[in-house]
C-alpha cells in the first residue's frame, strides 16, 4: 500500500493545489503541500493529532481525495503504476522521522465565498461592522501599518446589500496584523454558508488558534502578548483573570 493519501483542491480560476498526508511509526503525522505538480515542496511534521481528523478538515475545505501515492524524500510524487521511487529515496517506515520546521511565512492569501441565505448574510454584515468597530477601538494602541489594507472596504461594500459574494486578496507584512485577526475572528464565527480560507504562500491553511500560529505572528513582527488586548476584544482569546483586581473588590471576611 502506498504511504501517502493525496488530496486536491480546485480553484474557481482553473488552478489547483495538492496536499498529502501520512502517519509515521513514531506517532507523528507528516504533510506535504504545493501547487499541483510532480512534486510537493512544502513539508512539516506534527504530533498529538490524528490523520483521520486532519483529512476530515481538509475535505470540509473542498479537498478531494485523488488516491494513494508514494512520495520520496525530495517531495516527488509517484502514482501507482508509474516508475516508483528508488529504495534509497523512499522514507524508511522504521526510521524516526525528524521534525522539519515549516518554511517562513512570506504572505497570506485569503478567500471568502458567501452563499448563505439572506438572514445569515444580514448577520454577517452586522458582525463585519462590529469587528471593524472593535478593531478601530483598539487600533490606536497598535503601531500603524505602513500600507492600508483594501480588504476593509471590500467587506463593507460586499455586505452592504446583503447579497451573495466572493472575495479574495492578500495580506502582506506592511498591512500589519489587524487584517489577519479580523479574518480569523470572522472565520471563528462559522456562519453557515460562508467559507473563509486563509493560507500561506505554501498553501498551509491557518487555524483560528493564535497559539498555534507563532510563525504568522513573527511574520507581522509581533507576538501573542503584544496583540492580546485586540485578540480578546475580537473573541480570539479568553480574557485573563486579574486576580489582584478581583481580590481588591472582595470584602474581608475575618472574624
Amino acid at each position: 500500500m502506498a504511504a501517502w493519501n493525496l488530496y486536491r483542491h480546485r480553484n474557481s480560476n482553473g488552478s489547483s493545489k495538492d496536499w498529502a498526508i501520512r502517519s509515521n511509526s513514531d506517532g507523528s503525522i507528516t504533510t506535504r503541500w504545493g501547487k499541483t505538480a510532480d512534486s510537493l515542496p512544502g513539508v512539516s511534521n506534527r504530533y498529538g493529532v490524528k490523520q483521520f481528523d486532519i483529512e476530515q478538515q481538509k475535505q470540509a475545505k473542498s479537498y478531494v481525495l485523488v488516491g494513494e501515492v508514494d512520495i520520496d524524500v525530495n517531495g516527488n510524487v509517484v502514482f501507482p503504476g508509474t516508475t516508483p521511487a528508488t529504495p534509497s529515496q523512499m522514507p524508511k517506515p522504521d526510521a524516526n522521522t525528524v521534525s522539519v520546521p515549516a518554511p517562513p511565512v512570506e504572505a497570506l492569501y485569503w478567500t471568502v465565498d458567501c452563499h448563505a441565505k439572506q438572514s445569515i448574510r444580514v448577520e454577517l454584515g452586522i458582525e463585519v461592522r462590529r469587528l471593524i468597530g472593535g478593531i478601530q477601538s483598539v487600533s490606536d494602541q497598535q503601531s500603524k501599518p505602513e500600507q492600508d489594507w483594501d480588504g476593509w472596504q471590500q467587506f463593507i461594500d460586499a455586505t452592504l446589500d446583503a447579497e451573495t459574494f466572493e472575495l479574495s486578496g492578500q495580506i502582506k507584512s506592511v498591512h500589519g496584523v489587524l487584517p489577519w485577526l479580523f479574518l480569523l475572528a470572522l472565520k471563528a464565527k462559522s456562519f453557515k454558508g460562508v467559507e473563509i480560507d486563509i493560507a500561506t504562500e505554501t498553501a498551509r491553511d491557518l487555524s483560528v488558534d493564535l497559539k498555534a500560529e507563532q510563525d504568522v505572528l513573527a511574520f507581522f513582527g509581533t507576538d501573542l502578548d503584544s496583540i492580546r488586548d485586540t485578540a480578546e476584544v475580537l473573541g480570539l482569546l479568553k480574557p485573563r483573570l486579574n486576580l489582584a483586581a478581583a481580590m481588591s473588590d472582595t470584602d474581608d471576611c475575618w472574624f
